[in-house]
């Protein structure tokens, strides 16, 4: 039985008390695909209607459009719903048209050979970041981040390097908003803890992070900003505590990231 909250039901209702323009079935139908997820890879409409914060017979008329328009389909055995290779479409559209991911790949591609370790990009959504870009190398990684894969912007290096071009009360109320659980013995949870890391980020140029969200996993990262300063995401590399400690990793791969970041930054349009 699927566990997880959602909370759309609740600013929804507010978003249509302040626009009457706001779509109830689209946000609907939306809600339904964001339900699976990798620890929910097939579910039955009641896992959909909790999940997705809706009644069953909204989750009902809501999984059979889905279901007719190819988005979803109910395995023939299990009499579950999963998702379909056409949702795969939505996301590479945006991934086709984004001026981030074509000024990026270039330097990413310098950068992995470089460090010898995968390369990765990511966005902003919400209190996350989410993977738009990867070069991979041969080399052996502990955690699989596909492209749309999503992390906490709290702990992990990405998101406390794209925390840090923001204002400190924004970057703070980003924080406050996240539920910062622990997901190691190393994470950090408190907001003034975190905040300082994000203070040292701003002043070195890089952001790091020592298994605070996936054991092994190590990350070191640095801010994408626009020609006007905007902080726009993050590059960073993930080195596994198996090839580098810590310390090696901040004083080898920070200053090729930094780089990276600089060089990505430049190209940018706008």
């Amino acid at each position: 039985m699927a566990t997880r909250k959602s909370n759309t039901k609740s600013t929804a209702a507010a978003t249509r008390d302040a626009d009457p323009l706001f779509n109830q079935s689209l946000e609907k139908g939306l809600a339904a695909l964001q339900a699976f997820d990798a620890a929910h890879r097939s579910l039955t409409l009641s896992d959909v209607a909790e999940l997705a914060g809706m009644t069953k017979g909204s989750a009902q008329r809501t999984i059979h459009t889905l279901q007719k328009l190819g988005y979803v389909a109910k395995h023939p055995q299990t009499k579950r719903f999963q998702l379909q290779p056409k949702v795969i479409g939505l996301g590479f559209n945006y991934i086709a048209g984004n001026p981030l991911i074509q000024a990026a790949n270039p330097y990413m591609a310098q950068l992995a050979n470089a460090s010898g370790e995968t390369a990765h990009v990511t966005e902003p959504v919400g209190t996350d970041m989410v993977y738009v870009a990867q070069l991979l190398t041969p080399k052996f990684i502990p955690v699989l981040t596909p492209v749309g894969m999503r992390i906490p912007m709290y702990c992990t290096s990405s998101g406390r390097a794209y925390l840090s071009r923001l204002p400190a009360a924004e970057a703070k109320a980003i924080l406050e908003a996240s539920h910062r659980e622990a997901r190691t013995h190393a994470t950090l949870t408190s907001v003034s803890a975190i905040m300082e890391r994000i203070a040292e980020c701003r002043h070195m140029g890089y952001a790091y992070n020592q298994e605070e969200l996936f054991l092994g996993d190590q990350g070191i990262a640095a801010p994408i900003v626009s020609r006007s300063g905007q902080a726009v995401g993050a590059v960073h590399l993930s080195p596994p505590t198996s090839r580098w400690t810590m310390d090696e990793a901040r004083k080898k791969l920070a200053p090729l990231v930094i780089e990276c970041a600089r060089a990505i930054s430049s190209s940018l349009a706008h």
